[in-house]
């Protein structure tokens, strides 16, 4: 039966099918909005608008500490770069870092983030957008008291971590994954350290 003799409601069910398909398409190409993946084809330049961001309350409720997607590049979800910004609890911005790049491909995005259990102090590892040095995962500090973002390989000798995976051992004691031997990438081991004695011995920040 041809469109000339088919029945109303039948011709009318086709349009509607065909109408949702032709809709669905473009929604189907903006889903590579998360799961930090770089894309074969770019995304659409007004997709991913409404992209959440990760928001990590500290455990006595005063501070807050917001994980932005920013990657340019639309070849790839929005979330391969990242901003991580800390508010307080009334909503003032207290200070913020921007870890993309220029291009989107040579920037970090926050793989692993956490509280200390005494709210002070938030870790958080990141992973290079850009594929470079896979072996490697910066690792930040931010601390409450003088509102600074550190290094944490400054607080190990220089040493990097070769793990995303960390976790806090005390109330603000954090075990973390650095290499054994110098540039020895096979073998790695635990080290824990006190944030409160570390940061007194960091040299002080540039104003």
């Amino acid at each position: 039966m041809d469109c000339r003799t088919r029945p109303f409601g039948s011709l009318a069910a086709s349009i509607l099918t065909m109408t949702l398909a032709f809709v669905a398409a473009p929604a189907r190409a903006d889903d590579h909005c998360s799961g930090h993946q770089l894309l074969s084809m770019p995304r659409a330049e007004t997709s991913c608008q409404s992209f959440a961001a990760q928001s990590f309350v500290s455990p006595d409720q005063t501070t807050h500490a917001v994980v932005l997607p920013s990657d340019v590049t639309l070849f790839a979800t929005p979330d391969m770069e990242s901003r991580v910004v800390f508010r307080s609890s009334d909503g003032v911005t207290l200070t913020s870092q921007d870890y993309s790049s220029p291009r989107g491909e040579n920037g970090y995005y926050v793989a692993n983030a956490q509280w200390s259990p005494d709210s002070q102090y938030f870790v958080f590892s990141m992973i290079s957008s850009g594929g470079h040095s896979p072996w490697s995962f910066p690792m930040k500090v931010y601390r409450v008291k003088n509102n600074r973002i550190a290094n944490f390989s400054d607080m190990i000798n220089g040493n990097p971590t070769v793990s995303a995976q960390f976790q806090f051992a005390g109330p603000h004691t954090v075990v973390a994954s650095t290499w054994k031997q110098t540039g020895d990438l096979n073998d790695s081991v635990p080290v824990t350290v006190d944030l409160e004695a570390a940061f007194a011995q960091l040299p002080a920040a540039p104003n």
